[in-house]
């Protein structure tokens, strides 16, 4: 069965975003830092132009890509504009929502939304066939976290302070959940880290 694993980008003191997300502001202000480690100082997800990868950055940057599925709510595909109806290789995009599709997005074949947690992750597995689903957002970290359906946690620490933004675990409740550390990676402008998440 396909892993779900959440991979996410993060400031040292556990920023996802900057402050002020909205649409038009997809990674807060000061976000695009967090994705230096990939972009570039220069690059931009709009344009998919990547900075040169080598080492553990180029290992972590082809075990995103290596994903079947996504696995999204919708305060993450809003503000990425859905990334044009393609995240990667034409993998589907499931989205966890009880809100309808917005108009904008109604034309991406890939782009599905659901408003079951258990249909969304079920779909993302059967999309993601023999590879890995890949989860994106805070929400549905925690969502995925609490039904005891997320498999892997992967974050991408960048040496920097945001103070303010969207927290990856923001809001979890007073439970402790256990990991086992598969491998920590210094890259070039992020640490690279990589937990199985223990059954409780």
């Amino acid at each position: 069965m396909a892993a779900t694993v959440l991979d996410m980008s993060m400031s040292l003191d556990g920023f996802i975003a900057g402050p002020n997300l909205s649409r038009e502001n997809g990674l807060g202000d000061g976000g695009s830092r967090l994705h230096e480690w990939f972009l570039g100082p220069t690059g931009s997800f709009d344009d998919r132009v990547l900075a040169p990868l080598s080492g553990p950055d180029e290992r972590a940057f082809d075990e995103i890509m290596a994903t079947g599925a996504v696995l999204v709510g919708r305060g993450t595909i809003e503000p990425a504009g859905a990334w044009n109806g393609d995240h990667h290789d034409g993998v589907p995009i499931v989205v966890m929502s009880r809100h309808p599709v917005p108009p904008e997005f109604a034309g991406y074949e890939r782009v599905r939304y659901v408003s079951d947690l258990a249909d969304a992750v079920r779909l993302a597995r059967e999309g993601a066939g023999e590879r890995d689903v890949l989860v994106h957002g805070a929400e549905m970290a925690q969502l995925l976290l609490r039904a005891g359906e997320l498999n892997v946690i992967q974050l991408h620490l960048v040496p920097v302070l945001l103070g303010q933004g969207r927290r990856l675990f923001e809001g979890m409740p007073a439970e402790q959940t256990e990991l086992a550390q598969v491998r920590a990676e210094q890259g070039r402008e992020a640490l690279h880290l990589r937990y199985r998440v223990l059954s409780k």
